[in-house]
């Protein structure tokens, strides 16, 4: 089986296990332990771990908050605001705006929002499943708290343009500019005060650290939604993941010395994909932006290919098929829907995500299974067509 599905999931690098595993074995102190070696090694640790995250995004690290991963990141920056919103501002009435290719860990919190009062605006998006800093500006009212915005989308791949909806927003005191970079954290140049984010949600599995790790950068208040000890400056109580830390802060340390190198690596096998099947297969449809994406990222809809034919022409490659991240779903994905596709070409998508472990010859593979696959849909339509 070759793994391209790092979108998904990446495996954990081994210069970050390595970085791990003394915090699984004997330094496996408790780093709220204020009075031994134990706990202060932990704590050093933890630490150390929080500067490698702040200086990837260009961040304070007192402002680096440590979560479990972006969906908790998400939960508390959108839901915190909020709540800050109605039970210290008294704003009863608090207005937010996101748009509508957001993940699910964004869209639903935004509408649970509502029932505290909230008000919600969802802005539609480009073909490209791209928003503008002028569809932002227009969507601002007097109550107006917050604004999420996914910085890459994990199904399409494209990248919005954070910079300018935050100097727009900067202007805005009152408005908490939140993006969810889970997918593009230690992919693409994040600098949370050149961008003028407020909140920014992390994920430590998209970037080749274990799963169960994240942050939230908080540069505004917010209420706490896990409380209960004194960890994380009463923001975020509960006992550390001291090695899921450790890795997640080495895994941006990797990340932010070999990013420029690494990048150039995947968008060559990107483009040499999205080239090749466009130029072999005439009714594939490349969904989001041509050149502002992911550089490892290809999301393709086929118009004339049934879904059912991925499993089987698609064997031994793990790629995301059917609806991308709702794959295991049975109605279309909502991502590929809100940029123009139907219900059928939305099922009938693949998304390949290349990463630091792919190899050339992975990529030659995919293209050429993918082309199979074609050629035999082209042929049992023939047939059919004969036999009709």
């Amino acid at each position: 089986m070759i793994y391209l599905d790092n979108n998904a999931t990446t495996p954990v690098d081994p210069r970050v296990l390595q970085a791990m595993e003394p915090y699984l074995k004997e330094k496996f102190g408790n780093p709220s332990s204020a009075s031994h070696s134990y706990g202060w090694q932990a704590s050093m640790a933890v630490e150390r771990a929080r500067k490698q995250v702040a200086e990837l995004i260009h961040a304070d690290p007192k402002k680096v908050l440590w979560t479990s991963g972006a969906t908790e990141s998400n939960n508390t920056a959108i839901t915190g605001r909020v709540l800050f919103e109605i039970y210290r501002k008294h704003n009863k009435n608090p207005h937010l705006i996101t748009t509508a290719v957001e993940h699910k860990a964004v869209i639903e919190v935004v509408n649970r929002c509502k029932d505290f009062g909230a008000e919600v605006t969802i802005l539609p998006v480009n073909e490209f499943g791209q928003v503008t800093a002028e569809q932002v500006k227009e969507a601002l009212k007097p109550n107006t708290c917050l604004v999420s915005i996914i910085m890459a989308n994990n199904e399409l791949g494209s990248l919005n343009p954070i910079k300018e909806i935050g100097s727009l927003l900067k202007d805005y005191q009152n408005v908490s500019f939140h993006v969810d970079a889970a997918q593009a954290c230690g992919k693409e140049p994040i600098d949370v005060e050149a961008m003028h984010i407020n909140f920014l949600s992390l994920s430590g599995h998209k970037i080749y650290a274990p799963k169960g790790i994240g942050a939230l950068y908080a540069d505004h208040e917010f209420e706490p939604l896990i409380i209960g000890g004194s960890q994380e400056r009463q923001l975020r109580s509960g006992t550390l993941n001291v090695a899921g830390i450790v890795g997640f802060g080495k895994a941006c340390e990797i990340a932010g010395a070999e990013m420029p190198e690494e990048n150039k690596k995947l968008r060559g096998w990107r483009d040499k994909v999205i080239q090749t099947l466009r130029n072999e297969i005439p009714d594939c449809h490349l969904n989001g932006h041509p050149t502002q994406r992911l550089s490892g990222h290809v999301s393709i809809s086929f118009k004339k290919l049934p879904a059912d034919l991925f499993a089987l022409g698609l064997s031994g490659l793990a790629v995301s098929s059917g609806s991308a991240c709702s794959s295991s779903e049975s109605s279309a994905s909502y991502v590929l829907k809100a940029t123009g596709l139907s219900d059928e070409e939305a099922k009938n998508t693949i998304r390949i995500g290349f990463g630091r472990f792919t190899e050339e010859g992975d990529v030659d593979l995919a293209i050429e299974k993918v082309l199979k696959m074609y050629k035999k849909s082209q042929t049992l339509s023939q047939q059919a067509q004969l036999n009709g």
